[in-house]
């Protein structure tokens, strides 16, 4: 895929040594993620929303009730920008002052439009539903007429993103190695647990296999 061009809007200006603005990088971080911020400003108040999403091309979809403020605010065609963030770790130093977290994130920017197709509109859930739990789309009812109206979508355009990302071990200062302090790298990682029934679930359904082997990344 091709680079974003570099803008006084996504140029990383803190430790520009970690960025990346190629949209295989960007979109890998987005499509891992399953929850993104999305901030806008309304009636001059900055607000940040946390909602799921997905990716298709350049185009990330949202979805909700059609009275969430959120989305009325993105399907009038305003600027907003989206970010997602990964933690991989936990940077444990011999200083405090150089603790830190291994990270992957993304800051992406365009503008939004309402998704009016019934065609599109369940594209877009197929694709928020497979973002979530892949394999899913396949076995569930697809959402009725009255399902579809009653769902509001829209689409952000993205046409500028960054990518940022820390790894590896602390770096202490050199009279700090000396100390009897434990430090490394403290690793995280989103993993599933067992899967619990629905209690009205007949006792004849199994837990589909991409449930029961569930993995992020």
């Amino acid at each position: 895929m091709s680079e974003f061009a570099k803008t006084t809007m996504n140029r990383v200006r803190r430790l520009p040594a970690r960025a990346r603005y190629d949209r295989d990088a960007v979109y890998a971080i987005v499509d891992e993620a399953l929850v993104c911020h999305v901030g806008f400003v309304q009636d001059g108040q900055p607000i940040v929303l946390p909602i799921n999403h997905a990716r298709w091309g350049d185009t990330l979809y949202l979805h909700g009730a059609p009275a969430s403020r959120l989305l009325k605010h993105i399907a009038a065609g305003h600027p907003v920008s989206v970010s997602v963030a990964l933690v991989d770790g936990l940077v444990l130093a011999r200083s405090a002052y150089h603790h830190g977290v291994n990270y992957r994130s993304a800051v992406l920017f365009g503008h939004g439009r309402a998704v009016e197709s019934d065609e599109e509109k369940m594209r877009a859930l197929e694709l928020i539903t497979e973002q979530a739990v892949r394999g899913r789309w396949a076995e569930v009812r697809r959402p009725s007429q009255a399902e579809l109206d009653a769902t509001a979508i829209v689409a952000i355009e993205i046409e500028s993103a960054s990518a940022k990302a820390r790894s590896g071990p602390p770096g202490d200062d050199a009279e700090d190695y000396a100390l009897p302090v434990w430090a490394g790298v403290l690793p995280l990682e989103i993993r599933a647990l067992e899967p619990v029934d629905d209690p009205t679930l007949s006792p004849k359904v199994p837990v589909p296999g991409y449930v029961a082997e569930y993995r992020r990344g």
